[in-house]
């Protein structure tokens, strides 16, 4: 038998295995006798005509010799040969290390980077200043019943980073061949099978942390070492280059020498972005995003985009991607969660930032997406710090005008496209913990960003029916879709003020999500495994 890869067959939603097998042959025009082996490589749900919602499956068929050359010399079929990816050794450099590899930070940019830094033999020491899973999820979790969180535990610091309190989203735009790695080394921590096929896969915050736990034991199993609650608090050099660190943990500093540094911080460590900044490290501001959550039922979401098959249990919680220009920005959804909840994402007082969460299941009653609209530095200034001075003003606001107790301002949509205050909510029932308190939305949001949304809204209502519906509900703040600021590296992936240092994901500004962010980080591993010697066992 022959594998052959064939793009955009036909599922319907009711196949079962056998019945698909099946179809297979009568889409291929051969015996279903001489199929071999089926196996889905992705999976994609095509709802374009609402009259027939099916899967579009790449697959991988094993064929007879004579059907296999008639299928791939069918230009029709757009059938291809079958060629198993191998992947190449690493290289080790041969520079001596002059101290630990230390990796900064245990969101997926940092995780990754650790992972193949300690599988490769490089036995790296990976610290992050907030807890353990275990932990950290008691402490959210105090955080989402009460409005106050812990500076040091919290959505934004602890193992796993602030993708571990989100829908667990897997996709990425880049075709980096890493990607594919990163989806294998989740699937061995755990992570269920399908997000090995399906075009949209995602873990859910529930199944995440587990995998998360498990990807760590894989670094100290492997010879790596792992310390929680231990902050970062300088980088001392030596002609240019980092020597040492100095780390505080539980109020004891210790300064352990260091011959390169992988620096994978979330956007939320702003204390370290201003040392990083009066130390002469190279940043430039960057364009982000702020808007506000966008809840509707996912009854209707579901039945806008898959008409009448809305509910079929093989399709779930449907997902939708908005965007269009208005007042000559980009607005756009960002973070859908279908089945979800809108969550708080500070790290103190002072800071009402919300975003999206969901479990595996997307069971949830509501459905939410950021809403947001394009920002510049024109509209913050030119300092490498003033996009991070502007968040922080907005934060504050949306905490003013949520009371100062932890709630989030919120409004029916109705309420916000009339510039009022919502007295009391309808249909839609607001899911923000602890709860929200009904505003103006235009008390905490810049002029530009409502009168974007307002205009983005109307457009929006076009391409998915129902969206204006009175009683949405829109939360703010959403202020931290991607970081206001680069630290610039090379192409060697390192500081170029600071040689040693390596600057990765999201929070460094390279990355947007937790697969881009854990490709980052492998490619400073490998950055580093290029240039230095392993630890001699």
């Amino acid at each position: 038998m022959i594998p052959v890869m064939i793009p955009a067959l036909k599922r319907s939603l009711d196949d079962t295995e056998e019945s698909f097998r099946l179809s297979v042959a009568r889409q291929l025009n051969v015996d279903a006798g001489d199929i071999g082996r089926v196996r889905i490589l992705r999976q994609a749900v095509d709802a374009r005509k609402k009259e027939e919602v099916f899967f579009s499956v790449h697959c991988l068929v094993d064929l007879p010799p004579k059907a296999a050359r008639r299928i791939l010399a069918d230009r029709k079929l757009h059938a291809q040969p079958y060629a198993p990816e191998k992947e190449t050794p690493l290289v080790h450099g041969t520079a001596p290390l002059k101290g630990r590899v230390l990796v900064v930070g245990m969101g997926p940019g940092g995780l990754f980077a650790g992972w193949l830094l300690a599988r490769e033999g490089y036995r790296p020491l990976v610290i992050d200043r907030g807890k353990a899973m275990e932990d950290r999820v008691r402490d959210v979790e105090a955080y989402w019943q009460t409005g106050r969180a812990d500076p040091e535990s919290n959505p934004l610091f602890g193992e796993g980073g602030a993708g571990t309190f989100s829908d667990g989203k897997l996709t990425a735009r880049s075709k980096d061949p890493r990607c594919s790695t990163v989806l294998d080394a989740f699937l061995a921590c755990g992570a269920p099978e399908e997000i090995g096929f399906l075009a949209k896969p995602h873990v859910g915050t529930d199944k995440l942390r587990q995998v998360v736990k498990t990807l760590r034991q894989q670094i100290v199993f492997l010879g790596g070492q792992v310390r929680f609650s231990t902050r970062l608090e300088s980088i001392h050099t030596q002609d240019g280059a980092v020597s040492a660190v100095t780390l505080v943990h539980e109020g004891q500093r210790e300064k352990v020498p260091c011959g390169a540094l992988v620096l994978a911080i979330g956007q939320g460590a702003r204390d370290t972005y201003r040392y990083l900044f009066d130390s002469g490290f190279a940043m430039a501001p960057k364009p982000f995003a702020v808007g506000v959550r966008a809840e509707h039922p996912q009854a209707l979401i579901n039945e806008s985009q898959y008409g009448p098959f809305a509910g079929h249990p093989r399709l779930g919680a449907a997902d939708y991607k908005l965007t269009c220009q208005a007042q000559g920005r980009g607005v756009y959804s960002f973070c859908m969660c279908p089945g979800g909840f809108v969550v708080g994402a500070g790290a103190g007082k002072g800071q009402m930032v919300v975003n999206g969460m969901s479990n595996f299941d997307r069971a949830a009653q509501n459905a939410n997406a950021a809403l947001v609209v394009q920002v510049f530095p024109e509209d913050f200034g030119s300092h490498p710090l003033d996009g991070m001075a502007f968040q922080q003003r907005l934060e504050q606001a949306a905490w003013d005008l949520g009371g100062g107790e932890g709630l989030a301002p919120a409004c029916r949509l109705e309420d916000f496209m009339k510039g009022r205050a919502t007295a009391r909510f309808g249909a839609v029932s607001p899911s923000f913990r602890p709860g929200v308190r009904g505003a103006d939305l235009n008390g905490c949001l810049p002029p530009f960003v409502a009168d974007g949304l307002r205009e983005a809204l109307v457009t929006f209502a076009r391409q998915i029916k129902g969206f204006d519906m009175p009683d949405a509900v829109l939360t703010a703040v959403e202020s931290r879709t991607s970081a206001p600021l680069r630290i610039l590296r090379d192409e060697t992936m390192q500081s170029p003020t600071h040689r040693g240092v390596y600057p990765v994901g999201e929070g460094a500004g390279y990355a947007g999500g937790i697969v881009s962010s854990a490709v980052d980080g492998l490619k400073a591993a490998e950055a580093i495994i290029s240039h230095f010697q392993p630890e001699a066992r």
